[in-house]
C-alpha cells in the first residue's frame, strides 16, 4: 500500500510515516495543500492521510479539490479538533473517515488498514491456490506452512494477490510498493521477486510466482 501523509508539523509527519513505513508501507510526504494536491495529481496513491489544518489550502479544500478532479483515492482526515461540525464538514467535502489528535497509533493503523481493503476491495485474507496472506496477523502460509517474508517482501506479495491473476508491471509496483524516493533504475524490484519467488515456490511442484517477459510479474497455476 502506498500512503501520502499530507502535516505541517514535520516531527509529527516524520513519527506517523516511520511508524508507516515499519508496517511495510509505501510512504510520500507532503508538508502543504498545494504540494498535497501536486502529489496526488502525479502518483497513483491508495490512502491518503490529510491534516485539516494546513498553512496555505486547509485539509477541506484539498479533499474538495481532489473529488471534483475525479480523484477518489481513500482519505482519513485528520484534525485536532473534535468538533461534531468539522466531522460532518470532512465528510462532506468527500472524506472517507475521520481520525482526531491526538490519537493511538494502532487505531491509525487498524484505520489505514480497513480504507486499504475497502479501496483494493478484498478481506482481511488473501488466498491464491494454496497461498495464504493475513493481513491482521502479518502471517502467510502456502500448504499450510509458515513462511517467513520481509516487511517489504510482504507488501509486493500483497500486492501481487490483490491483482491476481492479472500481470503487473513493473511500474505499478514501484508506484504502490516504494514510496518517491525509490531509485528507478535499479534492479531492486527483480531481487525482491526473485527473494519472493524462491521463498514460495522452493520445493513446490506448482510454481505460483512467474516473469512474463517485457510486461511484468503474475501469479498463475503453472508448473
Amino acid at each position: 500500500m502506498r500512503v501520502l501523509v499530507v502535516e505541517d508539523e514535520q516531527r509529527v509527519a516524520s513519527f506517523v510515516a516511520r511508524s508507516l513505513r515499519e508496517k511495510a508501507w509505501a510512504v510520500d510526504i507532503a508538508g502543504t495543500g498545494a504540494e498535497a494536491l501536486e502529489a496526488a495529481r502525479r502518483a497513483d496513491y491508495d490512502l491518503i492521510l490529510l491534516d485539516l489544518r494546513l498553512p496555505d489550502l486547509d485539509g477541506l479544500e484539498v479533499c474538495r479539490r481532489l473529488r471534483q478532479e475525479g480523484i477518489e483515492t481513500a482519505i482519513l482526515m485528520l484534525t485536532a479538533r473534535g468538533m461534531v461540525e468539522e466531522r460532518v464538514r470532512g465528510l462532506d467535502a468527500g472524506a472517507d473517515d475521520y481520525l482526531t489528535k491526538p490519537f493511538a497509533l494502532a487505531e491509525l493503523h487498524a484505520r489505514i488498514r480497513a480504507l486499504g481493503r475497502r479501496g483494493l476491495g478484498r478481506g482481511v485474507v488473501l488466498r491464491f491456490a494454496d497461498l495464504t496472506l493475513d493481513r491482521r496477523r502479518r502471517a502467510v502460509e502456502r500448504g499450510g506452512q509458515p513462511v517467513a517474508l520481509t516487511q517489504k517482501e510482504f507488501a509486493l506479495l500483497e500486492f501481487l494477490l490483490v491483482r491476481a491473476p492479472e500481470t503487473v508491471g513493473r511500474s505499478e509496483i514501484v508506484e504502490h510498493v516504494w514510496d518517491a524516493q525509490f531509485d528507478s533504475g535499479s534492479n531492486l524490484v527483480e531481487v525482491y521477486i526473485n527473494r519472493l519467488r524462491q521463498k514460495l515456490d522452493q520445493g513446490h511442484a506448482v510454481k505460483l510466482l512467474h516473469t512474463v517477459r517485457g510486461v511484468g510479474y503474475r501469479l498463475g497455476l503453472e508448473p
